[in-house]
């Protein structure tokens, strides 16, 4: 296996960049694309399959751009990654979310396993970008068919303002409200990392109402707790009166309703998930906004009965995560095998808590993964591999390294 990773502000230049770059006349077996919301993403898919028909190519938009190992993009830029592994078996299917994910999801993986070629295969892992909302959904759909056995990796797509001008991109071109699902079966491995940059501040309650769509497939008798992306209440008392004391008052000037996305970005919450070897593990939840009725908007499900914990992180420690799980990433590939390349999934939360700190985010991967190319995208909710069960998390922070054979000298 072989990857090459280029970056360009244009989708000819880019696609041009990434055919010199290979120098091969044969075409790739997989091809990664994240772009910012301005990018001509239908022409790019246009030259990506006039330049390798047939080839899968799987992605969509990132919050102001994209990194590599050569650098950040601007709000424009593109980042492409191919993936040259003529011994493995790859496959990408994608198509609306409609008003089932759930259905859809299982739809696609099976879809795209055939495409593979590898009916009945557990794949290596599953790699999935989507329209943020129905991530619980979407996994509950990718898990009928995979359950824990692989990881699910991915992102939420995303745009610089959270004005829903995210798109995916899948072998029939971009979607708006869409999802893009990957299945790998590389000749290498695969290692994969999903954390979070953030500690425990202290305060915590539980979940005791909840509201939001989410909440329509929960409540009846003997089903699942009340879940859903509005929390009412943190110990029976309005949810951001309980958030605002916990944080100092660092929210009065919202209590009446207004976006909190900057404020809570390093005073996040989250829910213990287990522990190994003492160390606590935690899902961080992201709250969006306050409502006028004194709720919380939050980007993934939270259920009634959940232990809430108050969260806090700082630029610092954000900026070396993203190089910590690189390295750990990279450092689980088997004896034999070395880092052919990395995708690597920043929350777009993440982003803006480290403000112009960006380059330092980029320099961590590029320092800690060495000689290796990297693609990284921004994204509004991150899907992992956590304590051996796949998840949606928010604020979270994720590595990918594929791994080829060393080769004898």
């Amino acid at each position: 296996m072989k990857t090459h990773v280029v970056s360009a502000a244009e989708p000819a230049t880019a696609v041009a960049r990434l055919a010199q770059q290979r120098a091969a006349a044969d075409a790739p077996q997989l091809i990664f694309a994240f772009y910012g919301e301005g990018v001509d993403d239908a022409l790019l898919h246009r030259l990506l399959a006039e330049r390798w028909p047939q080839v899968p190519v799987v992605g969509g938009t990132s919050a102001g751009g994209v990194m590599t190992q050569d650098g950040l993009s601007g709000p424009r830029g593109i980042g492409l990654m191919a993936v040259d592994d003529p011994e493995g078996n790859f496959g990408v299917a994608a198509g609306p979310l409609g008003p089932d994910p759930e259905a859809r999801a299982t739809a696609l993986l099976l879809q795209a396993v055939a495409r593979a070629g590898c009916e009945g295969e557990l794949p290596a892992m599953v790699w999935v970008y989507q329209a943020p909302g129905s991530e619980e959904a979407v996994l509950t759909g990718l898990r009928r068919v995979v359950g824990d056995r692989c990881p699910i990796m991915g992102g939420s797509a995303a745009d610089d303002a959270v004005a829903g001008h995210w798109r995916q991109l899948g072998p029939e071109g971009p979607l708006p409200n869409g999802l893009s699902v990957a299945v790998l079966y590389p000749a290498g491995a695969v290692r994969v990392v999903f954390q979070g940059g953030y500690e425990p501040s202290g305060p915590t309650g539980v979940v005791t109402g909840v509201g939001g769509t989410a909440g329509r497939r929960a409540g009846q008798p003997g089903g699942p707790p009340m879940q859903g992306r509005e929390l009412l209440t943190i110990d029976g008392r309005p949810a951001a009166a309980v958030y605002n004391g916990w944080l100092d008052g660092a929210l009065d000037a919202q209590l009446g309703g207004g976006a909190v996305l900057a404020e809570t970005a390093l005073q996040p919450l989250a829910v213990k998930v287990g522990q190994t070897h003492g160390l606590s593990h935690y899902l961080l939840v992201h709250p969006s906004a306050v409502t006028p009725a004194g709720s919380l908007r939050t980007f993934c499900d939270l259920r009634v009965g959940d232990r809430l914990h108050a969260m806090r992180g700082d630029r610092a420690r954000l900026i070396a995560r993203a190089g910590r799980v690189a390295a750990q990433a990279r450092a689980s590939l088997p004896a034999g095998q070395h880092a052919a390349g990395a995708l690597i999934v920043y929350c777009g939360g993440c982003r803006l808590a480290v403000g112009d700190e960006l380059d330092a985010v980029m320099q961590s991967v590029r320092q800690r993964l060495g000689p290796v190319p990297f693609l990284g995208c921004f994204t509004f909710g991150e899907q992992g591999w956590l304590l051996n069960r796949n998840v949606h998390g928010n604020l979270m922070i994720a590595a990918v390294v594929l791994g080829a054979p060393e080769v004898p000298r």
